[in-house]
């Protein structure tokens, strides 16, 4: 595993409140979500930022993955405005709606 300047870990886990654990890049996790950089930001005094683990209470596991794909999505797709290329609509369940607006909220996404 690759160590970035602070020796914080390239990659980061992401727990939810149902203990399902999901690995996705500290660099793609900061950069979808506030609240996700001001725990795991390279100046962070969290415990998180040096463990490159965050438990999410709130959250449960399907709709973590759900998150996590997002997450993912968005950062293929970030520079696209600039390129002029289409972006296609993220594809999730209409009954994740709610859910997924409360989760954005707290992650600051």
């Amino acid at each position: 595993m690759s160590m970035s300047m602070s020796t914080s870990p390239e990659y980061v886990t992401l727990i939810s409140s149902d203990a399902f654990s999901y690995v996705i890049k500290r660099s793609i996790a900061t950069a979808a979500s506030g609240t996700l950089k001001s725990m795991l930001g390279e100046d962070s005094r969290f415990r998180e930022s040096s463990e490159g683990r965050v438990t999410l209470d709130t959250i449960d596991g399907r709709l973590l993955e759900k998150i996590c794909e997002y997450m993912h999505f968005s950062d293929k797709w970030r520079h696209t405005s600039v390129s002029g290329e289409h972006v296609p609509e993220f594809d999730f369940p209409p009954e994740m709606a709610l859910e997924l607006l409360v989760a954005a909220d707290f992650l600051d996404a």
